[in-house]
């Protein structure tokens, strides 16, 4: 192998075509301009890979979804807190973790430290929109998260990552090795102070 050659985006999806079953015409792309499709990834007809012909369909049983209490994250029964099922996401201008303007135009979000919560669970847990809160997951917790209203669904919440990972654990499915981080348990109260 020319690992100076490799440089070369032409000379890597040679190697592709060289390498990866289905992946032949990759090779040629640069000069037949040609989109393709990864040969043996579309059945046209109700034929299967399989001794019988027939598809093979494996039931996944639903698992029971449920939330922790706020005493579960160590917190004294005394704080008013909202356990919410938290997801992440990407900001307008961000792509996977470089973030290159801090608003989200999308959303109507000022800045990146803040968190998007329903209205009426803004209202259930008596938070106003611009507070501070702070929020804590399994692995720490963040503190002066700006409360802000948005079209997210009650009992969720959505905060931005890459900075909002550091305050949970992320359970990793064990057949795939991908890491869950779209249905994590928080719990949301009030800053002290």
């Amino acid at each position: 192998m020319d690992w100076q050659q490799l440089q070369d985006t032409r000379y890597v999806r040679q190697l592709i075509a060289q390498t990866i079953p289905g992946y032949e015409e990759i090779g040629a792309i640069d000069d037949t301009k040609a989109e393709f499709t990864i040969s043996g990834r579309i059945l046209t007809e109700p034929q299967f890979p399989t001794p019988s012909g027939k598809a093979t369909l494996f039931p996944t049983p639903l698992p029971t979804l449920t939330l922790p209490q706020p005493q579960d994250f160590g917190l004294e029964e005394s704080v008013n807190g909202l356990v919410l099922t938290l997801m992440t996401g990407r900001s307008y201008s961000q792509h996977n973790t470089v973030v290159y303007k801090s608003g989200d135009q999308y959303r109507g979000i000022p800045h990146r430290h803040c968190i998007l919560l329903n209205r009426l669970d803004a209202a259930q847990a008596g938070f106003k929109e611009h507070q501070r809160v702070t929020v804590q997951g399994d692995a720490g917790k963040l503190e002066q998260i700006e409360v802000i209203y948005g079209a997210v669904r009650a009992g969720a919440a959505l905060m931005f990552y890459p900075e909002v990972n550091e305050i949970f654990k992320a359970k990793t499915e064990v057949r795939s090795g991908t890491p869950a981080f779209k249905r994590v348990p928080v719990v949301v109260y009030k800053d002290k102070g």
